[in-house]
């Protein structure tokens, strides 16, 4: 049966690729994709497949069962845009003026529908129940994964596998972990209280700016000599905020960066150390602080079972020429709060457009289309491995 899935992937190929343009021409911001979750509904009430709406939020889960008895598994794509303006040049550019698909969460939506498509041709022979998991959310904390698990709609499932479009990949190669896979991430915010005055008379000031500085370079000395070198971690200080006019002193500035780890001890070390690095540079300068610590998502833990099993369905698919295990990312995915609920894996599946140098995230960020059969394969493969693997 498999085989015959995969040649009714491909026959729908073109269906995923119109889907594919059509979600990226109007792409919707984190929490406010009313017009996609519809269009995924409407999708799902052609093919006649039980669904629900407002599933966390703006989530939309389908449901498949087949005709024979099995297990449940969940199968997830997420489908929100990021606040970016698309600089490509191509047919089907977004038409939202400062909004794109930056990610390939197009890609992911119009490989899960499809797939759909394909899976209700074979719904008397299937085994089991697929549960067809559109993520809202997933680029913007706290995300649409917790809110969904949260209502209870994984209470049934007994694994779930998710894979994301990799730009950097090349089309054929699949990426996966047996365990951390990808980073806890944070966000802060630092507000430095000074007292401003004119920029000729400095003695008479709190210079914000001064120990805005002293506090970027300071921070990045948690990495590199308060955490364990064989930990991993990142301080990132994004933005940088102060002064209005050259020859005032400003008397606050603003300082809003990220955290990256992979064990929650360190995520604990890196908060308490910056608290202390905050303090003691506000203190010895009689200034005043406010210190915002915003826990995003934690970090990604692939099952070993379950990623053994991906890599083992991809054996199955004869686009995919290498499937691997990788070094963990330093990315972070809201997908882990399925795999913290139900055992499950996150893969990567490349997608590098003709070399093109532009990563997630870019205005000019683009991926090839014909890496949405391998995902579509690589995802039903997992379902049907985890089917046969006892579990």
């Amino acid at each position: 049966m498999l085989e015959n899935i995969h040649k009714s992937i491909d026959q729908l190929y073109p269906e995923m690729v119109e889907i594919r343009r059509y979600l990226h021409q109007y792409p919707e911001l984190s929490f406010q994709e009313t017009k996609t979750a519809k269009y995924i509904a409407d999708y799902y009430e052609k093919l006649q497949i039980p669904y629900e709406t407002n599933v966390g939020g703006n989530g939309v889960i389908a449901t498949l069962k087949g005709g024979k008895p099995g297990k449940t598994i969940a199968l997830r794509a997420d489908f929100d845009a990021l606040p970016i303006q698309d600089e490509k040049d191509v047919p089907y550019k977004s038409t939202v003026p400062g909004v794109m698909h930056a990610c390939g969460h197009d890609g992911h939506t119009a490989t899960l529908l499809t797939l759909a498509k394909v899976m209700k041709q074979y719904e008397n022979e299937l085994e089991g129940t697929i549960v067809f998991l559109h993520q809202h959310a997933e680029e913007y904390a706290p995300g649409g994964a917790k809110p969904i698990v949260e209502s209870g709609a994984l209470a049934n499932v007994d694994a779930v596998f998710g894979t994301h479009l990799w730009a950097t990949l090349p089309v054929g190669v699949l990426q996966t972990a047996k365990s951390a896979f990808m980073a806890g991430a944070d966000r802060f915010e630092i507000t430095i209280k000074g007292q401003g005055g004119h920029g000729a008379y400095p003695h008479e000031t709190k210079d914000a700016i001064v120990l805005g500085a002293e506090l970027v370079s300071q921070l990045q000395q948690i990495v590199s000599r308060r955490l364990d070198p064989i930990e991993t971690a990142v301080i990132t200080t994004g933005v940088f905020q102060a002064g209005n006019a050259f020859n005032v002193i400003a008397d606050q500035a603003k300082l809003i960066g990220t955290v990256r780890y992979f064990n929650l001890d360190i995520q604990k070390i890196i908060i308490d150390e910056m608290e202390k690095i905050i303090k003691g540079i506000c203190i010895s300068n009689d200034a005043d602080y406010k210190f915002d610590y915003i826990k995003g998502y934690p970090p990604l833990i692939n099952h070993s079972e379950e990623a053994q099993i991906v890599l083992d369905a991809s054996k199955d698919i004869t686009e995919i020429h290498t499937a691997e295990e990788t070094a963990p990312q330093m990315g972070g995915e809201d997908f882990a709060y399925y795999t913290m609920e139900k055992p499950g894996a996150y893969f990567f599946t490349g997608a590098n457009k003709d070399g093109n140098p532009y990563p997630h995230h870019h205005p000019k960020f683009d991926i090839d289309e014909k890496a949405l059969p391998i995902a579509a394969k690589a995802l039903i493969g997992a379902y049907f491995h985890y089917q046969r693997s006892g579990k």
